[in-house]
Parts: C-alpha cells; sequence; structure tokens
C-alpha cells in the first residue's frame, strides 16, 4: 500500500521482502497502482507458485466477476490465493457481502479463480463478531494493537473458527511507531516500541499474520528480525511497565475503554477520542492522536463519529460509566490537545 515511489522501487522492495521470507503480498484496486505495479514485478519473473496474494473487493462494487477479471488482468495472473471484502464498517456492508458479493465470489471459488473468502473491517466489535459467526469467510483483517485492543474477543472467536487473524497496519495504524516519542522511547527500552509491539502481536499464537506496509527494502530489516514465540522475561516486564506508567500518568481519568458510554446523542466517538488522550497523555503520543483524531468526521465510515467539541454536556454518558469519569470535561482537553489542520487520506482520490 505504501510502496508506490515507482514501479522499480516498489520490485526492489518485493525482491527483498521473498529474499528474507515473506510469502504473503496484500494489495487492492484502491491502494494507487500496487496492483499493476505487483503485476509488472511479476512479469519480471518472480515465482508465482511461492506466494500468496490477496486483494480486495469493496462491498459497493457492482459486477463482482468483472471486477475480479480486472484485478487479475492487473496483477498478471490466473488466481487470488485470497480476495478479501474490503471494508465491512457497517451492517449494510455485512448484508451486501451475505446476500451479493459471497455468492458471487463462491461461484469464482469453484471455478479455480479464488482459493480463499475474507473480508476487512474498521468496524465495532458487534458488527465484526457477526461478520464471524456467518461461517462464510477463511479470514479476517483487522485493527487490534497493544494499544487498541476492544477487538479481542473477535480474535478469540476467529480462533474458534479456524480463520487467519491479519492484523493491519500495526506500525502505523497500531501507534506510528516508526516515530515514537522520546517518552515512549525510553519507557520501552532497551526495545524499540516498534519491535515490542510485533513481538507483543507475535506471541499470540491467535495471530497469523502481521502488515509489515514497508515503503523501500531496508525498512524490511528490523520487522523481519523479530520472530514469533512466548515472551521472554525482560520483554513481559518491559510492557509491564509501560502498563504501569499509563495507570500512574492517566490516574484517576484513564479511560478502560469499556464501551459503556456508547451510544452518545451526538454521535461522539468517546473510547476512541479517550484513547487517544491516554496515549498523548501518558506516553506523549501527540502526533499519532493528530492523525488519528483528524480522520473524525474525514473518512467516513472508516473512521467514523464525531469529535469531541461536539459535546454538548448532556450527561447521557456519565451514570453508564462505571469509573464515573467527567466525560464531557475528558472530551474538551482531548479535543484541545488533538485538534489539529486537515489531512488528506488516499481514499480522497
Amino acid at each position: 500500500m505504501r510502496c508506490l515511489a515507482s514501479p522499480e522501487v516498489y520490485y526492489r522492495t518485493v525482491v527483498a521482502a521473498l529474499e528474507q521470507g515473506v510469502n504473503h503480498l496484500e494489495t487492492a484496486p484502491s491502494y494507487g497502482p500496487s496492483e499493476e505495479y505487483l503485476g509488472q514485478a511479476l512479469g519480471r519473473g518472480l515465482a508465482r507458485a511461492d506466494l500468496y496474494i490477496t486483494s480486495k473487493l469493496l462491498p459497493s462494487v457492482e459486477n463482482v466477476e468483472q471486477e475480479l477479471q480486472a484485478i487479475l488482468a492487473r496483477l498478471r495472473t490466473g488466481y487470488l490465493d485470497c480476495i478479501a471484502i474490503h471494508g465491512i464498517n457497517r451492517p449494510e456492508h455485512l448484508t451486501e457481502a451475505i446476500e451479493r458479493l459471497v455468492p458471487a465470489l463462491q461461484q469464482a471459488q469453484a471455478g479455480g479463480i479464488v482459493r480463499h473468502i475474507g473480508f476487512s473491517t474498521h468496524g465495532d466489535l458487534d458488527l465484526v463478531t457477526r461478520a464471524i459467526k456467518t461461517g462464510l469467510f477463511s479470514f479476517v483483517n483487522l485493527h487490534y494493537y497493544y494499544f487498541s485492543r476492544k477487538l479481542a474477543p473477535a480474535i478469540e472467536l476467529a480462533q474458534a473458527q479456524d480463520m487467519g487473524v491479519f492484523i493491519i497496519s500495526p506500525g502505523d495504524k497500531g501507534g506510528q511507531l516508526f516515530q515514537p516519542s522520546a517518552k515512549l522511547l525510553e519507557l520501552c527500552q532497551p526495545y524499540t516500541p516498534l519491535a515490542l509491539t510485533y513481538r507483543w502481536l507475535l506471541q499470540d499464537e491467535r495471530v497469523t499474520t502481521l502488515s509489515v506496509g514497508a515503503a523501500r527494502p531496508e525498512e524490511l530489516v528490523a520487522p523481519l528480525a523479530i520472530g514469533a514465540g512466548p515472551l521472554d522475561e525482560l520483554e513481559a516486564a518491559t510492557l509491564e511497565r509501560l502498563a504501569q506508567y499509563l495507570q500512574a500518568a492517566l490516574g484517576a481519568d484513564l479511560c478502560r475503554q469499556c464501551q459503556a458510554c456508547l451510544p452518545c446523542p451526538e454521535d461522539i466517538a468517546i473510547p476512541e477520542i479517550l484513547r487517544l488522550r491516554n496515549l498523548a497523555v501518558a506516553y506523549d503520543m501527540t502526533s499519532y492522536g493528530q492523525y488519528r483524531y483528524r480522520m473524525l468526521e474525514n473518512a467516513g465510515h472508516w473512521f467514523p463519529g464525531q469529535r469531541g467539541h461536539h459535546c454538548t454536556d448532556c450527561g447521557d454518558c456519565l451514570p453508564r460509566c462505571p469509573q464515573a469519569l467527567n466525560i464531557p470535561k475528558l472530551l474538551g482537553d482531548a479535543h484541545a490537545r488533538l485538534h489539529s489542520g486537515e489531512g488528506r487520506r488516499l481514499w480522497d482520490n
């Protein structure tokens, strides 16, 4: 998704990845020229049989067969190892998937064009759980990180159904850990924050795939040096230090992400905003918080909800909070910390 500087840089990055043991490449029609670049790379002699290739279809696609053929043409391949319905983020997306897309993809599967059908999601726990429980999917791509664990029950359910679990962009969406704050760097010593979050995910046997997202060959070196297996004593102690520091820094204002404050009459994304505040206050992750906060009101169903300044102090959420947080005050503080200039997103195209 990020390796789009040129076809040549893309090719060199893919070759470097394969040389270091990577065998799963994920792309999508909405990732700029990514499919074309991968197709060109395959045309330069990469062994297709050694690769697992995933692409995606938006729930809104009108003609599944036609879109699949266009994807295969761009990739210069005769089949896809995996196809994901891209962004089951709302109930109506799941309905479209069940009623229209999955039956068409199952026909493609029977014809050998597609091998495994899955979905990606930016949805809430209830929606992700409902999608998994349909039994229609072999894998799920979702957001689950050390700093964001609300989908933990979905991970458990996916494992129980023998589904692949693909973690979306832990280095970026999981905290922009490739450019950590000085405070986070200090707290994670002797590890880097990026290495520690990869280890936290890879020690979890329920997680099958991490997206690395390298934009150039040299960005592959650090993540691919990290292995799976149980955490050692020092890794576990470092993660415990992070948790204790969060508690100490936030004190009685720590939001524990229980989601009980929802729904909000003003559709404010209360838990997510307070999560970003937690990270900004405790770990100086303000830049990351601003990056994610900008997406509210700008990214539609990919990052739903209103920002904190829309709070009317109605008090609807207060009796539901088990910690008795002063949510309106914390939302105001979060907005003051995180509101910044508007950015441009990939889907602005």
